[in-house]
């Protein structure tokens, strides 16, 4: 098995370019030498006697990937900090990983500025000082280290989004990263004469995993976007030629929501990768751009792999990866028992929600390699030996999974349990819509009520009597799905990477400035809510005692 150094290693002499960023371009040659220079200043830098970690607060731009490489080469370990946080939240981030270095640039030492971090300053890098620069120069010409480093050192400790609870650091090892590049290269075809667009964050798995490690495998070009743009994503793809590129989220609902161009096909790619892309956007996006979008799901642990093959359902994940064949499952927590297969009726709804589980990898818990100074949240997610991934799946007769949604995202109304997930596919297909979340808020009685939010593309309102005429159109909308309380909303919150963030929309529920429809009673029509509506409801949650329901939110 190869680690990350060895694949470095054998891009020495290699004259082609490896990345480009702005107007600049690094051969494969060029970025060993950057990467052995940063693994001097690390040698030098790092206390032998603490945890080699390292605290990277830089946006995409090339010296991320140099710092890398220097810790792939000497056994340091990169800790990819979120750029997104702030304060307090940001110093817990780099106190919990135990960073004892940080390099960021003079944006990011602002935001570090005054914090306690426990990392000393001069132990702080910011690459755009000039001493930092001639530190970094004098080891321009250092050799390469002799030897490799052990290969099961962590090279990455990775955040998760903190989509539901505070982000946890994921433990990737030099030689999963290795094995992850390698494998994932093979499966989606990526050549040494692909040039892979990275407009994804490089403190995320989507980046590191499916588009430059891959490049870094077979020597392709990496093309580096310093932050994601929607404007911007067609430009970048025809100025530089671009054959492949991740995404992650929402990142394609944005893109599509630009305005169309005669040059829309006037580009080189063949293909994007990525995760979370409704089945109406990705075929939305074939249509318009004339390039295919393969789905997978997958994780920063690595546990679970989901891949599309060519007869997989329109809005279904996939099945298990080959080598995870009869490992993978959909399992009622409660009783630990697989769920039922799940059920359509004829217009594609689901007519038995108890099919409705959590996705778990039966013997996965081998091969979780842990949360970084987390072990409650490590033993939470290997539980009876099995890898729970705390999301919702349900699967059909053919063995295809299909997302749920977040564990958090279960809705009970009426005593009947069903997913999100299922319910944004459908309010997705309204006109206009370019993002949508569903979530459940408490009823003033028993169980949940179902509030969706909904951003509308550039130009589009939202008009509440054309969206019940819709759902009441949709036949394969649940009997229980359609949405009590609509909220309009001018963006939706997303995490760093492109993910919708539910925990700030069910916490606020109704009470916001932003637009908000709803149905007084179960069947009534959506009418806009009022200062007396949501008075009214809160006095009806106190009249029955679900007080501690809304406080706990």
């Amino acid at each position: 098995m190869s680690t990350v150094g060895e694949l470095l290693r054998a891009r020495i002499g290699d004259s082609a370019i490896g990345y480009r960023f702005e107007e600049k371009v690094w051969t494969w040659d060029e970025i060993v030498r950057e990467s052995a220079a940063r693994a001097a200043v690390l040698a030098d830098t790092l206390d032998p006697t603490r945890p080699p970690h390292v605290g990277v607060l830089l946006e995409n731009v090339p010296d991320y990937l140099f710092w890398i490489g220097g810790a792939a080469l000497v056994g340091a370990c990169i800790v990819g900090v979120n750029p997104t946080r702030r304060g307090s939240e940001l110093a817990r981030d780099v106190r919990h990983t135990d960073c004892q270095m940080i390099v960021s640039d003079r944006t990011g030492i602002d935001l570090l500025a005054e914090l306690d971090l426990g990392v000393a300053d001069d132990a702080i890098f910011d690459i755009d000082d000039d001493e930092v620069r001639r530190r970094i120069d004098r080891h321009r010409d250092s050799p390469l280290p002799d030897s490799e480093p052990d290969g099961s050192l962590p090279l990455f400790l990775l955040f998760t989004s903190g989509s539901t609870s505070a982000p946890k650091a994921v433990v990737c090892t030099n030689d999963r990263m290795a094995e992850t590049a390698v494998r994932a290269g093979q499966i989606y075809g990526v050549t040494r004469d692909e040039v892979c667009y990275c407009p994804m964050p490089l403190f995320h798995g989507n980046a590191l995993f499916a588009c430059w490690g891959p490049a870094l495998a077979v020597g392709a070009q990496v093309v580096l976007r310093r932050k994601f743009s929607a404007s911007q994503f067609l430009t970048d793809v025809r100025t530089y030629d671009c054959t492949y590129f991740t995404y992650v989220g929402r990142t394609v609902a944005y893109v599509l929501g630009q305005p169309s161009t005669s040059y829309d096909r006037d580009h080189r790619l063949r293909m994007g990768f990525g995760t979370e892309a409704s089945a109406l956007d990705r075929e939305r996006f074939l249509e318009r751009f004339g390039c295919p979008l393969v789905e997978g799901y997958g994780s920063s642990e690595s546990v679970v792999a989901i891949l599309r093959t060519p007869d997989t359902p329109s809005n279904a994940l996939g099945r298990e990866r080959p080598d995870m064949a009869g490992q993978i499952m959909v399992v009622d927590p409660s009783t630990l028992e697989e769920c039922p297969r799940v059920i359509f009726d004829a217009h594609g709804g689901i007519t038995n929600p108890e099919c409705i589980g959590e996705l778990v990898r039966v013997g996965g818990g081998e091969s979780f390699e842990g949360y970084y100074n987390n072990s409650d949240a490590t033993i939470d997610r290997v539980r009876n030996g099995w890898y729970w991934t705390g999301d919702l799946a349900f699967r059909d007769v053919d063995g295809f999974f299909y997302f749920g949604g977040r564990s958090a995202d279960w809705l009970r109304v009426d005593s009947e349990n069903f997913a999100g997930a299922p319910v944004e596919n459908i309010i997705a297909r309204f006109p206009g819509v370019v993002m949508c979340a569903v979530y459940p808020v408490p009823d003033p009685v028993t169980g949940d009520m179902v509030m969706a939010a909904v951003e509308m593309a550039d130009g589009d309102t939202f008009d509440p009597t054309a969206f019940d005429t819709f759902l009441a159109d949709q036949r394969d909308l649940g009997t229980k799905w359609s949405p009590r309380l609509v909220r309009v909303s001018s963006g939706i919150p997303l995490t760093a990477n492109n993910k919708v963030h539910k925990p700030p929309l069910r916490a606020e529920r109704w009470r916001t400035d932003e637009t908000i429809y709803w149905r007084p009673e179960r069947n009534a029509p959506l009418r806009a809510m009022t200062g007396d509506d949501k008075d009214e409801l809160e006095r009806l949650f106190h009249a029955n005692g679900r007080t501690h329901v809304l406080s706990g939110l």
